[in-house]
């Protein structure tokens, strides 16, 4: 009865709105087909593929049977146990192929008996669907795939009906392969994901190819055009209204390639944004620095985590259009303005986990960009601080994350302050609570130079003023406790061996403590930053630090401008008896960041903007 009701309404929705369902119908035909295709093996035809991995009990087992006469054309794919008798496999291929043998009978039964193919009559009726695992034309019968995998491939096939397939094992495999769903003109595109198996990246061929979706709706019957290779291409304003298709033929070091996986793109390339502040920005940074001369990046990116929620949408950033906040297309933006800054080191903050393993580390560690990247997850949150920095130009020495929240009442070098504000306990409550992390990576450079890079995120409350200047406090006893054990450790008989450069989001503006910290090296027990929340006001504390430091890009008006808030909260914090600094790149203009009410927007993909900053090493006077 409900069914019959269904069938009545949409036979009155088409009748009376012939117009709108049929433009949906289309629209609706053309997405199930696409989805259809979107992702596929292409199956070599005369092999069948297994796969072990040596910690793994599952084995995979996938082929392609085609027979004209039988009207079958279609994949098998089978996860079974190594330990399994063979016998059980061959029984359950043997199913899989009588059930589509069925589905073609009672599909030709419905238009007509007669349209029923003979060759399906008689295999169905006789029963005699023959399938069997050979070795030199001998049967295999009572054994294990363990054991049938113990001896050589050589001369291992499966029969199927007429069929003959020699066993391959373990070839290269591709598991998964993703493109994202929002594609720019005049941006890169990539996979958002790639899996493989006994493969890797730089042994497998990738070619891209587009077309446009012809008036059959079906994206198979497409006329695809080549153009590019690699698994990185940059699409053009001719690519608009395209969809893009990518072939991905896994390979392995040995010159070995297993069957190419392609897969199309769910919607087509879109015009981009126009033109973005950033790329004026890159007028600037066009070319790498050589020499002593070293770039520095240091960005607050916006987390997926933060910018994609309803509560975001309708009162953080209510100006700025969905679809600009979704993580596929801001991370265009930002990881297209992040190569055109020619950087050396790059620090980033609120970097998701999966952008950074997707999206940063293979556009970034690609030997065309040439970055090693880590990162510092912030707590059990999706997001955290990363640093990358060129393979070319340094040797990362060793790596250092600290949850500063969680090691306050543990570390030795921490011990003396935290005896301070130990007794007052709703200070101490929330200043653990909090997962603020600092990430520390000692650098070296080809000519013996090393750096010490921090980066982090401090706590970003209003009342917490105090909060982030004793998590600067306790950072700086941290970084200067690394300094000290990096000297001795590497036997650097010249402090001046050792530099530092200290970037962030730091939550802080210039009249607070902490800049006054790092700039000045003091902040006295009486500062006002200490009563920023009167219940948990820090009493009798002083701070200080012993480096000379100084901000590369001074206190720009704005690093962060949103419409309900704008201040300099970024800094780039540099030793200033190690380095001089040769540039700073201009921040984009007040007209620039209003363009749009605020950032992010259409053309920023942050809610921040990057620092960058050009520093050099001073030179060594003689004695």
């Amino acid at each position: 009865m409900l069914s019959r009701t269904f069938k009545q309404l949409n036979h009155t929705i088409k009748n009376r709105i012939p117009d709108f369902c049929n433009k949906n119908k289309r629209f609706y035909i053309q997405q199930r087909l696409l989805a259809a295709h979107a992702h596929r093996t292409n199956y070599t035809m005369d092999k069948v593929y297994l796969r072990n991995d040596p910690n793994s009990q599952e084995l995979h087992i996938s082929f392609r049977y085609a027979n004209e006469h039988l009207k079958i054309d279609r994949d098998f794919n089978f996860c079974r146990k190594i330990d399994e008798k063979i016998e059980a496999t061959l029984n359950r291929i043997r199913g899989n192929i009588e059930k589509e043998l069925n589905k073609k009978m009672k599909k030709g039964k419905k238009k007509s008996p007669a349209q029923v193919p003979e060759p399906i009559n008689e295999v169905v009726s006789t029963g005699e669907i023959n399938i069997e695992f050979v070795r030199s034309n001998n049967k295999l019968e009572d054994i294990t795939f363990a054991e049938m995998l113990t001896e050589t491939m050589e001369n291992l096939h499966l029969k199927v009906l007429d069929r003959t397939f020699q066993l391959v094992y373990n070839q290269p495999w591709v598991v998964n392969l993703v493109l994202p769903t929002s594609i720019l003109a005049g941006f890169t595109v990539y996979p958002s994901k790639i899996e493989m198996k006994f493969a890797e990246k730089s042994n497998s061929k990738a070619q891209w190819y587009k077309a446009k979706m012809p008036e059959s709706g079906n994206i198979q019957q497409a006329s695809w055009q080549f153009c590019g290779d690699g698994l990185f291409y940059t699409t053009s304003n001719e690519d608009v209204d395209h969809y893009l298709k990518l072939v991905l033929t896994p390979g392995n070091a040995e010159g070995i390639y297993g069957p190419p996986v392609e897969h199309i793109c769910k919607n087509v390339i879109q015009a981009g944004p126009g033109p973005c502040p950033f790329e004026t920005r890159h007028c600037f940074t066009q070319k790498r620095l050589l020499g002593d001369s070293l770039r520095v990046v240091s960005y607050n990116i916006l987390a997926d985590l933060y910018a994609d929620s309803d509560y975001t949408r309708t009162y953080l950033f209510p100006y700025c259009p969905p679809y600009a906040l979704k993580i596929d297309y801001r991370k265009q933006l930002f990881i297209k303005e992040i190569l055109g800054y020619n950087s050396d080191i790059l620090c980033l903050q609120e970097v998701d986990m999966k952008i950074f393993e997707y999206d940063l580390r293979p556009v970034l560690e690609d030997v065309r960009q040439g970055f090693n990247g880590i990162i510092a997850q912030k707590g059990t949150c999706g997001e955290g601080v990363a640093t990358f920095y060129r393979s070319d130009k340094f040797e990362l020495v060793e790596s250092f994350a600290l949850n500063i929240g969680e090691n306050i009442k543990t570390l030795d070098v921490f011990s003396e302050l935290w005896q301070k504000i130990k007794c007052n306990e709703k200070l101490v409550e929330r200043i653990c609570d909090r997962s603020t992390t600092l990430q520390l990576n000692l650098l070296k450079t080809k000519n013996d130079h090393y750096i010490l890079v921090a980066n982090t995120h401090l706590y970003f409350h209003p009342d917490a003023d105090h909060i982030r200047l004793l998590q600067i406090g306790f950072a700086m006893l941290y970084v200067e406790a690394i300094y000290k054990k990096s000297i001795e450790k590497y036997n650097l008989s010249n402090e001046k061996d050792l530099s530092i450069i200290f970037c962030g989001d730091f939550n802080s503006v210039p009249e607070c403590g902490i800049y006054r910290l790092m700039t000045k090296g003091y902040v006295d027990k009486d500062f006002i930053d200490w009563s920023s929340n009167l219940e948990e006001a820090v009493k009798n504390v002083s701070l200080k630090q012993p480096f000379s430091i100084q901000s590369a890009c001074g206190t720009p008006e704005y690093t962060n401008f949103t419409e309900g808030f704008a201040a300099c909260l970024d800094y780039i914090f540099y030793q200033s008896d190690r380095f001089d600094v040769e540039q700073i790149i201009p921040l984009p203009t007040n007209d620039e960041l209003k363009a749009h009410t605020a950032i992010p927007s259409v053309v920023f993909p942050s809610d921040h903007v990057a620092l960058v900053a050009d520093l050099k090493f001073k030179a060594v006077k003689s004695v």
